[in-house]
């Protein structure tokens, strides 16, 4: 896996084998943050990273001049891995080991872009909470967005704050826009 574009662009996280992760590609995220860049200005924002696994997407917004990234995943290898890589490429990343459940019904952050990575098999009733707790909490800032990565065989264009999906081989992003 490799950082597509930034200050930290082409290096490599090479994760232990042994990491219960399915990265976003790099063809996949090189198409998600072709489309970030023309709506937002990575050095504004404030991220959350739900499952965040590896890290992928964090270092990618890291890379971009993103400064307030917190990444949320319960596995504790993970979060390590994380943290430690945070240190090695001297990136800002607040690490939190939770249940991203359990994270999204208690925590006080509001973002401006929230992404969530699921395992591709998680339920269509959790794909659903993961919108519903972010929609009723009120944890986007104002024009803020949900991005889910979903596998193109989930439909999430019913939740109610849809606004679009891309898909990428067997990757889907769909985007979530809550009302003001």
């Amino acid at each position: 896996m490799r950082i597509v574009s930034g200050h930290l662009k082409g290096r490599r996280i090479i994760a232990p084998k042994k990491l219960p992760v399915r990265p976003t590609t790099d063809m996949a995220k090189e198409g998600l943050f072709n489309i970030l860049n023309n709506r937002i200005h990575f050095q504004d924002i404030e991220v959350i990273d739900l499952f965040a696994g590896i890290g992928s997407i964090s270092f990618e917004f890291a890379s971009r001049g993103t400064q307030r990234i917190t990444a949320i995943d319960k596995n504790y290898d993970c979060i390590k891995f994380l943290s430690k890589t945070a240190d090695e490429l001297e990136v800002a990343l607040d690490v939190i080991k939770s249940d991203v459940f359990d994270y999204l019904q208690k925590t006080p952050l509001k973002a401006d872009l929230i992404f969530a990575d699921p395992p591709y098999d998680l339920s269509l009733e959790n794909f659903e909470a993961i919108e519903t707790a972010v929609r009723e909490r009120k944890l986007l800032n104002e024009d803020g967005i949900l991005i889910i990565e979903h596998s193109k065989h989930s439909k999430l264009d019913h939740i109610k704050s849809f606004q679009q999906q891309r898909r990428y081989g067997n990757s889907v992003f769909s985007f979530f826009e809550m009302e003001k």
